[in-house]
């Protein structure tokens, strides 16, 4: 059995989970007006000039950068082109709806995953499907009892973490084995054999997250 307290080199982690992005606008036409007088007013150029160089009336540029209007797509192009930025430029504050799943104590949806045997309980704690990430997250919290079968090895694309909250398991990963106590935590690539192999000390919960990208199915 491996040494689960191996040293293991510290990672340069380049994200900041405290940065603040700057203000978004939860309405399109204004995050789209706030641009359009932004990138002008950074070129130095009036209403007027950026009404010149695009043939946009003054009328419909002052209703455009004061969110009073939805421009089409050709006039944000000849935006576009007059203020030197691509198109996308001009939804870059629009602030797109975030999912998220709140479950309490007990709530989460029991079910069973392919390979699941007696005595093995998987209650999904929450799933988004379409998402900003890319990436599919699926949280279980897993309860073996003492009825368990002997476990299956599971295999699928993506990473998979793990976190023992009770009991005592002996967890296989391709060919090592790791003996998991409450507070132990095991993260992996999940494309190789795993699962629980020996278990020690029943009953045994452990929380699972699961990550893959969005095209791939488990």
């Amino acid at each position: 059995m491996k040494n689960s307290a191996a040293a293991v080199n510290k990672p340069a982690l380049t994200q900041d989970p405290h940065a603040i992005r700057e203000p978004r606008e939860s309405n399109l036409e204004a995050a789209i007006g706030h641009e359009v007088r932004g990138y002008r007013k950074k070129l130095g150029i009036t209403v007027s000039d950026l009404s010149s160089a695009t043939g946009i009336s003054l009328g419909m540029l002052s209703k455009i950068e004061n969110g009073n209007i939805s421009p089409s797509l050709t006039t944000l192009q000849a935006l576009s082109r007059a203020l030197g930025v691509p198109l996308t430029a001009f939804f870059r504050r629009f602030e797109e709806a975030r999912n998220a799943v709140f479950v309490k104590a007990g709530e989460g949806v029991e079910l069973e995953r392919r390979g699941t045997r007696a005595g093995h309980q998987y209650n999904l704690l929450g799933h988004i499907g379409n998402n900003t990430s890319g990436v599919t997250v699926e949280p279980y919290l897993i309860t073996l009892n003492t009825d368990a079968d002997v476990f299956p090895t599971f295999q699928h694309p993506g990473m998979e973490f793990l976190y023992m909250l009770e009991g005592e398991v002996v967890y296989r990963h391709a060919n090592s084995r790791y003996r998991m106590q409450p507070g132990d935590s095991f993260f992996f690539d999940a494309d190789a054999p795993h699962g629980p192999e020996e278990l020690v000390t029943l009953p045994a919960r452990y929380l699972s997250i699961i990550c893959y990208p969005q095209h791939e199915t488990l």
